[in-house]
C-alpha cells in the first residue's frame, strides 16, 4: 500500500510517497480502507522529530481517518466489514490501510460524507473530553477558546453553543474572526491587532470568564489567571507558545481555580472507548440535525502531503486540512 513516510526529522520537505505492506488487525481492531486522513498539528511536531508515537503505535503520520472497514480482528462484534466508519488512531492515517481499535471507531454520520467524516475524530474526541466529560464546561457559562478559527476551535465553539455556553474566540484575522462569529461567538479578537484581554475583560463585564481552552501556553498563562472567574477553570490542550510559564499561586487559590491540561493520544483504548460512547449519544445526534458541522479548509490528494503541511505551518487555513487517500 502506499503511505506518506517520514525520511528525516525536518520540514515539509521530508514527506514523501513510500510502499509498504497492508496491516493487519489484531484482537479488538479492525482494518479500514483509508478514504481520508485528517491533519493535525501533532503530525507537524512528528515530522519536526518532537513528537514520537506511543510504544507499539505505527510511526506512519496520521492520528484520524475515515474510510470502510475491511477485515475484523478477532473478539469484536460491534463492526463488520463494509461499514463506513470514522476512527481516532494513533498513528498510521497518511496510509491506503489503516489499523483502528474496535472501541475508537464511529458510524459516519449521516449528514457528512466520507471524506467529510475523516475531520471529526481528533477536535471532536479533544472537545468532548476537556470540556463536557469531567464536565468543565455548564450552560450560561462564559467560555473562551483560542484559535476559534483552527479545527479545534471551530469543533469548541459549534459544541459549546449547542450545549448552552456563551462563547468568545481569539483568531489571526478579520477574516477569521468573523467566520468564527457566524459559527456563534458572541466576539472574536483579532490576537494580531486588538488586545484580547482588554475585549474578553469588557465582554464579561469585568466579571471574568468561566472557562477558558488554550492551545497556546507561554506568555498567556498569567493572563489567564487574572481574566479567570472565581472557581474558573483554565484547560491547556497544547503549548504552541511554549510550556514553560510563570504563575503567581495566590491567584488561584484566592479565586479557587482549577488549572489542569490533558493529552488524548497516549490513553488507555478503554478510556477512548467511553469517550466515543459519550459522543455517540451525546454529540453525534447534534451532527446529523446540522448543528454540529466538520470545517473543512481543504482536501489534498496523499500525495501533496508536503503541500498539506506547508499550508498549516502559513497559518492561512480555516478549519480542517484532510488528505484524501486513491486506494482504487
Amino acid at each position: 500500500m502506499r503511505v506518506i513516510e517520514i525520511t528525516q526529522p525536518g520540514g515539509p520537505e521530508v514527506l514523501s510517497v513510500a510502499e509498504v505492506p497492508v496491516p493487519k488487525p489484531g484482537a479488538g481492531e479492525v482494518l479500514i480502507k483509508v478514504a481520508a486522513a485528517g491533519i493535525n498539528h501533532a503530525d507537524l511536531l512528528q515530522r519536526q522529530g518532537h513528537y514520537g508515537p506511543p510504544p507499539g503505535a505505527s510511526p506512519i503520520l496520521g492520528m484520524e481517518i475515515s474510510g470502510h472497514i475491511v477485515e475484523v480482528g478477532a473478539g469484536d462484534s460491534l463492526w463488520k466489514a463494509g461499514d463506513a466508519v470514522c476512527a481516532l488512531v494513533t498513528g498510521g492515517g497518511y496510509a491506503e490501510y489503516c489499523v483502528a481499535s474496535a472501541g475508537c471507531c464511529l458510524p459516519v454520520p449521516k449528514a457528512v460524507t466520507l471524506t467529510e467524516a475523516a475531520a471529526l475524530p481528533e477536535a471532536i474526541f479533544t472537545v468532548w473530553a476537556n470540556l463536557f466529560a469531567q464536565p468543565y464546561l455548564g450552560p450560561n457559562e462564559r467560555f473562551l477558546v483560542h484559535g476559534g478559527s483552527s479545527g479545534i476551535g471551530t469543533t469548541a465553539i459549534q459544541m459549546a453553543k449547542s450545549f448552552g455556553a456563551r462563547v468568545i474566540t481569539t483568531a489571526g484575522s478579520a477574516e477569521k474572526c468573523a467566520f468564527c462569529l457566524s459559527l456563534g461567538a458572541e466576539r472574536a479578537f483579532n490576537y494580531r491587532g486588538e488586545d484580547w484581554f482588554a475585549g474578553a475583560s469588557e465582554w464579561s463585564e469585568q466579571r471574568g470568564v468561566d472557562v477558558i481552552l488554550d492551545m497556546v501556553g507561554g506568555d498567556y498563562f498569567p493572563s489567564h489567571l487574572r481574566l479567570l472567574a472565581p472557581r474558573g477553570r483554565l484547560i491547556h490542550i497544547a503549548t504552541i507558545g511554549g510550556s514553560q510559564v510563570a504563575a503567581d499561586l495566590r491567584a488561584i487559590m484566592t479565586k479557587r481555580l482549577i488549572v489542569t491540561g490533558s493529552t488524548l493520544r497516549g490513553r488507555p483504548v478503554i478510556e477512548k472507548t467511553a469517550l466515543r460512547d459519550q459522543l455517540q449519544e451525546r454529540v453525534w445526534p447534534l451532527i446529523d440535525a446540522g448543528r454540529l458541522r466538520p470545517v473543512i479548509d481543504r482536501v489534498f490528494p496523499l500525495e501533496q502531503a508536503a503541500e498539506a503541511h506547508r499550508r498549516i505551518h502559513s497559518s492561512a487555513h480555516i478549519g480542517k486540512l484532510l488528505l484524501r487517500i486513491d486506494s482504487e
